[in-house]
């Protein structure tokens, strides 16, 4: 089920928090109101994905009873047994279905082998809850978490609709507390809802609109140079607006929940470094890299060579993570080869340059790097980027090309300006004043833009078709 849909919208959430907030919490806890949270999340789970919602469940189940055997047998060998059968088991389960056919592929291409291709479905949302329910074992035999004796509590916590799909990667030692006692008031749920709001419309509004120009771009004929820009800066677009205000929506609803999870962009696009930008950037999956593989595998307190090892291991790891292939094994290995030129040789410089070039620099690397993500092979990733530098181009602009900016030009303008704070900045001076159009801001025209808002995305939704999530198919 898609946050972004009428479905959703008018029928299962509004079922789901009347139930919530009806449900009673005797004593404060919010045990009874977990177990309403768990059944919808399987619901809405299962709605989509019916068969491996068992899976899900399956591996919720065996986590949990690894985790309390970890604790068991805490500073035992058993205990490190434990985890890392508990690795086994949720590595093993995202192995096998998303990168089954990678491995198969490859043995075929390398042995002349006629291994068949296994016929399975990624499970939506693998590989978000199976690093949810690592860092919680690792962070279990690490002792840095007290363990989950509920298991309609654990299950809770793994399955939670508003992060299940797509994120952010939220850590049992986030949440562990709120799961036992968790704040609901009226302004967290107002809160809640306008960031819910604000997140659905920057996917439905502007990722949508800008989605459907990269596929024009795709499949246009003609090859200029304008059309590689005008897809490359449209998905660019359309990659953050998508992914992040899909985040938004998850930290809304959490907050409705009385959960409050961990941002995960912080205006990526205005970073001046690409160190900088993967502060910026997906912080919940780049945080879990750095702590759950980065520093056990020595972190920068080791030798330069081992140092430089880690970096390409973690970064490399991170672009497979993103998909069974080759290519986006290369765009997480770009992005650490250039971290690692940043560290060395340009890091000093880039922080002597003008904000405004060193800013050039980093949407030059980061377009280049969509370029590699959106490919379905090199040859299409080096005909892409040939294209943009004028290389294999037939002409600098075409009649379709220019048609479609023209087109298109004002949700590419809202969008490039939508990336920065501006808007938020002008919002929050107007909301803080004290004048006369401050106040009436803050008590009646900030509800009447979100109602707006709403409307006007349900008129999408219903009249509107294309309306896929990136980051599902991770």
């Amino acid at each position: 089920m898609l946050f972004s849909s009428v479905t959703f919208l008018y029928y299962f959430l509004p079922a789901t928090l009347i139930l919530y907030y009806l449900t009673p919490t005797p004593q404060g806890s919010p045990r009874y109101r977990n177990i309403v949270l768990l059944i919808a999340s399987f619901v809405f789970y299962a709605w989509g994905e019916p068969v491996y919602s068992i899976l899900m469940v399956g591996e919720v189940a065996a986590l949990w009873a690894l985790g309390l055997l970890i604790n068991r047998f805490r500073d035992r060998p058993a205990s490190k047994a434990f985890l890392v059968l508990s690795l086994v088991v949720g590595l093993g389960a995202l192995a096998f279905f998303k990168y089954s056919n990678f491995f198969i592929t490859n043995i075929n291409a390398i042995s002349g082998a006629d291994i068949s291709l296994l016929k399975l479905a990624l499970p939506i949302g693998i590989s978000f809850y199976t690093f949810q329910t690592l860092s919680y074992s690792i962070d279990l035999y690490w002792g840095k978490t007290e363990v989950q004796r509920n298991p309609l509590d654990f299950a809770c916590y793994v399955m939670l609709f508003p992060q299940l799909i797509a994120g952010p990667i939220v850590r049992y030692a986030d949440v562990a507390a709120e799961l036992k006692d968790r704040e609901h008031s009226l302004s967290r749920f107002s809160a809640g809802a306008r960031r819910f709001v604000i997140g659905l419309a920057k996917k439905i509004l502007i990722s949508n609109l800008l989605g459907e120009l990269v596929e024009i771009c795709k499949a246009s004929p003609e090859h200029s140079v304008l059309f590689a820009w005008l897809y490359i800066a449209a998905y660019t677009l359309h990659i953050y607006f998508d992914f992040s205000g899909y985040s938004d929506m998850a930290i809304g609803l959490g907050h409705i929940l009385g959960f409050k999870f961990m941002e995960n962009f912080n205006y990526p696009y205005i970073a001046t470094s690409v160190t900088d930008f993967w502060r910026r950037w997906h912080i919940s999956l780049s945080s879990w890299f750095r702590d759950y593989v980065y520093i056990p595998l020595g972190g920068n307190r080791v030798s330069k060579p081992r140092f430089i090892f880690n970096i390409l291991v973690v970064w490399t790891l991170t672009g497979f993570w993103h998909g069974a292939d080759w290519n986006f094994m290369a765009w997480g290995l770009y992005f650490g080869i250039i971290l690692l030129i940043e560290k060395f040789l340009t890091g000093k410089l880039l922080e002597k340059l003008p904000k405004a070039l060193s800013h050039v620099y980093v949407m030059l690397i980061v377009c280049v790097s969509w370029a590699f993500f959106d490919s379905p092979s090199f040859s299409a990733a080096g005909a892409a980027l040939s294209r943009m530098f004028g290389f294999g181009a037939e002409s600098l602009a075409g009649t379709e090309s220019l048609y479609y900016l023209r087109s298109y030009l004002v949700p590419l303008i809202i969008g490039a300006i939508g990336c920065t704070p501006l808007p938020k900045r002008i919002a929050e001076k107007l909301l803080a004043s004290e004048t006369r159009l401050g106040k009436a801001a803050s008590t009646a025209l900030e509800p009447l833009t979100i109602a707006v808002l709403l409307i006007v995305i349900t008129a999408f939704l219903v009249d509107g078709s294309f309306n896929p999530f990136i980051y599902f198919r991770f």
